[in-house]
């Protein structure tokens, strides 16, 4: 039974690598820095919701270091380990609570990303003034994360 979970983990890490790597092929830029569908996150919010959030952040972990090391650099794994850590522990508080759907899940995500990778900005850029694009931010948080739960929740009903 172990062994299995373990391949499973692999498969879901391997599908969130490569759902980041197409998402840097297709250019999606709102002129805000930083907005991304994170497209990634699908297979980390699937785990989440099938397993615990100890899996879900090991292949939160896997994904972001694979998918940093191949196509980006030491900042944007900081950055998306920070976004990573803040939504994860979001998430897994809500889907503790009652009454919160995998939507509602995704979105708290989705915005707590954000804010997590502008908290990690302001400590490294010893700077606050990029912080008039919140927002946006925000906005674009609510909006990625309630795509990313509508395709999960689909994949959901499809995958036993």
């Amino acid at each position: 039974m172990y062994q299995k979970k373990i391949a499973y983990l692999g498969i879901f890490a391997a599908i969130a690598i490569i759902f980041g790597y197409v998402e840097s092929l297709v250019p999606f830029f709102a002129g805000i820095p930083g907005i991304k569908l994170g497209l990634a996150n699908l297979a980390v919010l699937f785990v989440l919701e099938k397993y615990t959030w100890k899996e879900a952040s090991l292949v939160s972990s896997v994904r972001i270091l694979v998918i940093g090391f191949l196509f980006g650099n030491m900042f944007s794994i900081l950055y998306s380990l920070a976004g990573a850590a803040l939504s994860l522990s979001v998430m897994t508080l809500m889907k503790k609570k009652s009454g919160f759907s995998i939507l509602g899940i995704s979105v708290s995500g989705g915005v707590s990303h954000n804010i997590g990778q502008l908290l990690i900005a302001a400590l490294v850029l010893q700077n606050t003034g990029f912080l008039y694009y919140t927002p946006v931010l925000l906005i674009s948080g609510v909006i990625t994360g309630l795509l990313i739960g509508i395709l999960t929740q689909e994949v959901l009903k499809r995958v036993r």
